[in-house]
This record gives C-alpha cells, structure tokens and sequence, in this order.
C-alpha cells in the first residue's frame, strides 16, 4: 500500500491542478479566446518547463489520462457522424472532403518534408525516417473540429446549404482522418523498422483495419446492451470511458504477445475500434440521444485534464526553435484548405460564392488533431514528444483563427440567423401580441406601471374585440418585417406573444433576428414546443401548470408571492439597465442608491451574479432591484441616462 500512496497523492495533485486549469480556461473564454488555449496554458504553466509542479517523469504515470482522454475523443467523433443529416447534401460534402483530404494531406506532408532540413529533431533523422514523420503530419493536418463548427451554428443558429455542407465535411473528415492516421501510421512504422512494404505489408496492414473495425462493430454492441441498462447515466459514462480505456490495454496486450509469440507485431488501432462502436451505437440502435447527452456530460472533465496534461508534456525548448515552422505549416494548412475546398466545391457544382470562401469554415482542428498528436508522441519515441510540441502549436493556431473565420463566412453568405442589436430610446415600449382578455389585461398593466404599449392582433376580424377609445388595437395582416417596420418594432423592449404557438415562434424569431430584443415572452400553447422557444432565449409561460405553481409558492410563501405579484404591497421587483458609460467599473457601494433599494441579482452574459457592495458594474449589465416605486424611479435616472 505505502508503494502506491505517491501515486495516489500525485494523481489527486493533479486533480486538483485540473480545477484551477477549468477556471483559467474560463479567463481565456471571457476573450473570445478558445477554452482549450487557456487549458493548455495551465498546463504549460505547472509542467517542467516552468512551475515545475508536474515534473517530466511524472507525466509518463499519468499516461492512462492520455488514454481514456483519446478514447472518449474517438468516441465523440463517431456520435457525430448520423447520416441520416447528411443525405440532403451528400453530393457536395462527398467532393469537398475528398478535396480536402487529398489537397491537405498531401501539401501538408511535402511542406513538413521539405522543412525537415530546419528542425532540430528530423536533421538527425534518416531520410526514411523524415517520410515517416511527413505521412504522420499528412494524415493529423486533415483534422478538424466538429465540436467547435456546431458550437459556431448553434452560436449564429446558421441555417442553409452552405451549412449543411460545412458540417457535414467536418463531421466526415473526423472521421476519414483515423482512418487514414491508423493507415499512415501503419506505413512510418515499417519506414522506421526497415520493414520491406510488399504485398505481405499490405496484406497484414488492412487485415489489421479489418481486425479493428470488426472489433469496434463488438464493442458497439457492448455498449448498445450497456445504453439498455436501468442504472443512472453517470455510472454508464463511467463504464463507456473504462471500456475505452480497456481497448488500449488490449491493444497493447495484442502488440506485445504478437511480437513475443507470433514473429510479428499486430498492430490494432484503438482510436479506430473506439470510433467505430460510437458510430455503431448512434446509427443503428435506438440510443442515439442517450449516448450523446452521456458523452456531453462527461465532456468538460475529460478535456480538463486531457488538455492540461497536453500543455504540461510541451516540450517548450523545441517550441522556441520550431515556432517558424509551426507557423509555415499553419499558411501550407490554410492554402491547401483553399485548394481542396475550391477543387471539391467546383466538381459536386457549388455556387461559386461558396467554393472562393467556403475555406474559411474549415480551419478548425481541436481534440482528434491533438489526440493523434499524443498518440505519436507515445507509438514513435524516436521524435514523438518534439513531433507532438510542432504539431500542437499548428493545432493551436488553427484553433485561435478558425472560429472568428468560420463566423465571418456564414455571416457574409447570409446563413446567419443570430440575435441582432437592440437600442434602448429612454422609453419602456412592449408590444403585445393577442386580443383576448388576458391581452387586454395585461396591456391596462403595464401601462399603469409607465411603459409604452401596443396592443397588436394579426386578423382584422379580432380587432372586434372589446376595447375601449384608450386601447387602440394596431392591426397587422401579415407577420413579416415590412408590417413590423411600419409599426417601429426596433423600439420594443419586450414583446409578449398570446397567439398559436406557430404565430409565436415567427414573431419571436423576427424580433430576436432583427432587432435583439432581450424580453420575448411567450404563453404556450403545447409544451413540447417549449425547445424551440429557449433557443431565442425566450420566457415561456404554459397556463395549464402556471397556476399550480403559483398556488404552490402562495402556499409555501404568500410574502414572497404578493411581492412578485405586486399584491398588497409598497415595494416591487424590477430590472434596470445600466446604460450610463461614467458607471463602467464602478462598484455597487459608491452608487450611493435609495437606503431602502436592495440589488437583488446582476445579469451579464448570460450568467446571474449574486451582487455585493464590492462588485463593479459594466455597460449593458441588467440589475434587478426591490424597492419602492419613487425608489426605482430614482435608480433608474442613475443608471439608465
């Protein structure tokens, strides 16, 4: 037992070097800089080169990180390729990945080759030995990053053909780029063994494929009857990562019985056999959304500690000679995007527009490119470690640039469906959509507490409703943005909808696109419609379970209820905006606001912080405030004008 307590102390060491790791990375993201650039920075910042807290001979016993990291990476890589999403665009995605593929392999190994002549660790290299790390560079150049293209559409909700493509080609070329690594990784070995590539080679070589996509087909059916247990998905992750980790085990028990019994090494790859079982589960079982909520929930940890302990192996001595090479290799990447793009985009008959920028959405590399880096860095100890630290930095580069690029592309080819911009005119205007009583109701509300209303029906025949000379109805025949112009829609600061949750949506969505509006607010007709409403950030407000609810909180805390109903009360609850660039930085204790106005919450990004005196207000920071009405009055001159 004392034997393991080192390790033990260092493993937990590590851990909780991990959790300060999470929050640098959340710094870097603050900048609109990729998380995973602040997690390699924690890494280097503790690794030998530096704090020294994760020592070199450390890093080897921490290997089986590396290890369950890259089968949970292989596996990610399998979920996303569903290809019932890709057949409406098969024709195009077909062609621009083999462009890219081929273009990008290729370029990318005959740049590394040429450039050997410069780099410290390949000058002492065989010729064969220089081919075998130029195959190796070929195959990880093709790597993208579907995590970071579907977190750009989701970002942009980018809908069209120039989507569909770009998304497809990168979920496939994750796919292609093991394939061809476990190919060209097959073909550096017997290079540097002096094997002889004959018709034996070959034939071992794609019996082995055939050995480990056979084998990924069996585990894909372990993990279908794991998926089909009744026990908590937590304990499922766990399973999936330990049968990940048994797949490298086990390819490494092959290898070295092989060699010891058999004369010769049978080299499986694990990464492929992995993918494989992901890729089986997702498109021939029924538990497809079980096996991608699992894989998103156990996500954040393993990129934590996989990409802190990446940081941290950096080999930052060879980085200082080799950051020019990093940095050709990154323009020869860009180019030979361009070429295969343009190439495949022309043969499959894209419009022109997109094959010239249509490059620009495939830069991205992220978790495969590196895990294929460590996976060098592990099966080719002659130069894998300086290999890994070039290749990293390229890998790097291309993350930094590839998000902004992919943005400004989607944008300019119009597929961009984001939020647009709101400007606040000093007035409070809502814009109620509905003629029932509840409409009418809500609008008499609102305009007793000071703000701006226009109550909108869409059916000339609902203007009959009953109303009075002080509450006109605007009538709007059609929901498009030429009527919602004429009506000044731009001025709204929230939009409340009571009509078919159809009529709902294209409303919500023609205010979130157009004008930004932050309060869209919804009563829900049916709840499974509720999804697509939080995706425009809309509140929903479902009839059938308000009620309930609200007779619950009387329940539990009639205060609290009439406080938020504004029932037999002097004080109420409302948001302010901080709009007054002279309060940018200045903390909540030096606004000097009414003695009896609490700061209840402060909403910026899309996070709510619990407020102290200490904290520091920012322009465009929502604050919500208890007070009298005079009180609010008076804070919102403060922060408002």
């Amino acid at each position: 037992m004392e034997n393991y307590a080192p390790i033990l102390i260092f493993i937990i060491s590590f851990g909780v070097l991990s959790l300060a790791s999470k929050e640098i990375g959340a710094f870097f993201a603050r900048y609109n800089l990729p998380l995973i650039s602040g997690f390699l920075f924690a890494g280097i910042l503790v690794g030998p080169y530096m704090l020294g807290m994760i020592p070199s001979e450390a890093i080897e016993k921490l290997r089986f990180v590396d290890e369950i990291s890259l089968a949970f990476i292989a596996f990610s890589a399998g979920s996303e390729l569903y290809l019932k999403e890709l057949r409406s665009r098969f024709k195009s995605i077909t062609w621009v990945t083999i462009g890219l593929v081929l273009s990008t392999s290729i370029l990318g190994a005959l740049a590394f080759f040429f450039l050997t002549e410069y780099i410290p660790f390949t000058q002492r290299l065989p010729v064969t030995g220089r081919i075998a790390a130029s195959v190796l560079v070929g195959a990880i150049m093709v790597a993208r990053s579907p995590s970071s293209a579907i977190a750009i559409v989701n970002e942009l909700r980018a809908k069209g053909a120039f989507t569909q493509t770009m998304l497809g080609v990168t979920v496939i070329t994750d796919v292609v780029v093991i394939l061809l690594f476990a190919f060209n990784s097959e073909i550096a070995s017997a290079l540097l063994s002096n094997l002889s590539i004959n018709v034996s080679f070959i034939a071992l070589l794609f019996g082995e494929l055939a050995l480990s996509i056979l084998l990924g087909y069996l585990l894909g059916k372990a993990i279908h009857r794991l998926l089909h247990l009744k026990i908590g998905r937590v304990y499922k992750g766990i399973v999936l990562l330990i049968l990940g980790y048994s797949v490298f085990l086990s390819a490494g028990f092959v290898r070295h019985y092989s060699h010891d019994y058999l004369g010769l090494e049978i080299l499986l790859e694990p990464l492929l056999i992995c993918m494989v079982a992901s890729f089986y589960v997702i498109n021939w079982t029924p538990h497809r959304d079980q096996m991608s909520d699992i894989l998103h929930k156990i996500s954040a940890p393993i990129y934590i500690a996989f990409f802190t302990l990446t940081g941290a192996s950096l080999a930052l001595d060879v980085l200082a000679k080799t950051w020019q090479v990093a940095l050709i290799l990154f323009f020869i990447r860009l180019i030979s995007i361009f070429i295969g793009s343009f190439a495949g985009g022309t043969i499959a008959r894209d419009p022109l527009k997109h094959n010239t920028l249509g490059w620009m959405a495939y830069a991205t590399q992220a978790g495969v490119g590196l895990g294929l880096a460590k996976e060098v860095a592990v099966e080719f100890p002659q130069f894998g470690l300086d290999f890994a630290t070039i290749i990293i930095a390229v890998i790097v580069l291309n993350q930094i640039a590839g998000p902004p690029f992919a943005k400004w592309v989607i944008t300019h080819l119009g597929e961009s469906h984001g939020r647009g911009e709101s400007q606040f005119d000093g007035m409070r205007d809502a814009f109620i959509f509905g003629t029932d009583d509840q409409a009418l109701a809500l609008a008499r509300l609102l305009k007793a507490k000071d703000w701006q209303v226009k109550w909108i029906c869409t059916d000339s025949s609902s203007a009959m409703a009953p109303h009075s000379p002080e509450d006109p109805i605007t009538i709007l025949p059609e929901l498009n943005l030429i009527n919602l112009e004429k009506i000044e829609a731009s001025k709204a600061d929230a939009v409340i909808v009571m009509l078919s949750d159809e009529e709902n949506y294209k409303v919500c969505e023609l205010f979130y696109e157009n004008y930004g509006t932050e309060n869209l607010v919804v009563r829900l007709n049916d709840v499974l419609d509720q999804e697509r409403f939080y995706k425009l950030g809309a509140l929903t407000v479902n009839p059938n379970t308000a009620t309930v609810h609200l007779l619950d909180q009387f329940a539990r805390s009639p205060d609290a209820a009439s406080l938020l109903l504004d029932i037999e009360s002097d004080h109420q609850i409302e948001d302010i905006y901080v709009r007054d660039p002279n309060l940018h930085g200045i903390p909540l204790r030096d606004l000097r606001l009414p003695y009896d106005l609490r700061v209840i919450a402060i909403h910026r990004h899309g996070h709510d912080l619990v407020s102290t005196g200490y904290t520091r207000l920012r322009v465009g920071d929502k604050v919500t405030v208890l007070g009298s009405k005079e009180n609010i009055a008076e804070a919102t001159l403060k922060l408002e004008i």
